[in-house]
């Protein structure tokens, strides 16, 4: 597999994101070694908060998020998923698929970090992702907070502006990630913020991970993870963690889910859960602070 590295150079005077990097190791087990890319805040001994982002943004969408939750004593960890942000990026979509990047984030968190106890956040893939690891390894969580998130398995045919999106990233001579996360934004993004997403890819020959991740989406029910998926939802739907739907109210994309999750998670039973107003798909842009206080209740209550 043919990784690539983003210059370190790309990540100078990030607006608002000037935590030190931190770098964990990967035994891959296709061969070779990759490094992930993550930034971290609060105290090392605080609960710990994982922060899961999606497509095609990477850990800076958490800016917002990361003072509140460190200053309510949280420990906040927000890596880069292999493809993404400061993360090594392997140069061939073919190399991409969901089961690689769930195993990905899984020698992350438990083989690098040996995290316990953990909270999740996870957002777009940073929920189908997370949700996996969470159905696999229950003992190692505490809590999941969804948001803008799901589980497709495929029987469900995703909403037509998904499938626009998908074909948009597909014909696309060049990918424009910084109008990508804009376009799932209610607010305006000033020039320096955009250029922060963007700056992950120096040029298209580091865009396979977000060029490839619309098409790993179970969107038929013959796909490879839908299998996997269904699992996933039959155990998730049976365990006792807590479970947190905290969605936008402007999400066209996922929004249909939160209701599903609700309904199908027996953890979600008896919460209160919260609808961000105002935001679109990227809650984090628009509403960050807001879903940092409702994750610290969460923790916390």
């Amino acid at each position: 597999m043919r990784l690539l590295r983003t210059p370190d150079d790309r990540f100078t005077d990030l607006p608002d994101f000037s935590y030190q990097p931190r770098y964990a190791e990967l035994a891959d087990p296709h061969g070779g070694r990759i490094r992930v890319g993550y930034v971290e805040a609060g105290p090392a001994d605080g609960p710990v908060v994982l922060l899961l982002h999606g497509e095609p943004s990477w850990s800076f969408l958490y800016r917002r998020m990361l003072p509140v939750l460190a200053a309510a004593g949280l420990r906040a960890i927000a890596p880069d998923l292999v493809g993404f942000g400061r993360s090594d990026k392997p140069a061939d979509m073919a190399d991409h698929s969901y089961a690689r990047h769930v195993e990905w984030m899984r020698a992350f968190a438990f083989d690098a970090l040996d995290l316990r106890e953990v909270t999740l956040v996870g957002q777009d893939w940073g929920g189908l992702i997370g949700l996996r690891l969470v159905a696999s390894q229950p003992s190692r969580f505490a809590r999941v907070v969804a948001s803008n998130t799901g589980l497709p398995t495929g029987d469900q045919d995703m909403p037509p502006v998904w499938h626009a999106f998908r074909e948009a990233i597909e014909k696309a001579p060049v990918l424009d990630v910084g109008r990508s996360v804009q376009a799932g934004c209610r607010t305006s993004l000033s020039s320096e913020v955009r250029a922060a997403y963007d700056a992950p890819f120096p040029n298209e020959m580091y865009k396979a991970g977000p060029r490839a991740m619309p098409g790993l989406v179970p969107y038929r029910p013959d796909n490879p993870a839908s299998e996997a998926n269904r699992a996933a939802w039959k155990t998730l739907s049976e365990l006792e963690l807590p479970f947190l739907v905290a969605f936008s109210d402007g999400d066209p994309i996922t929004g249909g889910m939160a209701p599903v999750l609700r309904r199908s998670m027996r953890g979600a039973r008896g919460l209160e859960h919260p609808v961000i107003g105002d935001a679109g798909h990227f809650l984090q842009e628009d509403k960050g602070e807001e879903l940092a206080e409702h994750v610290v209740r969460f923790v916390r209550g």
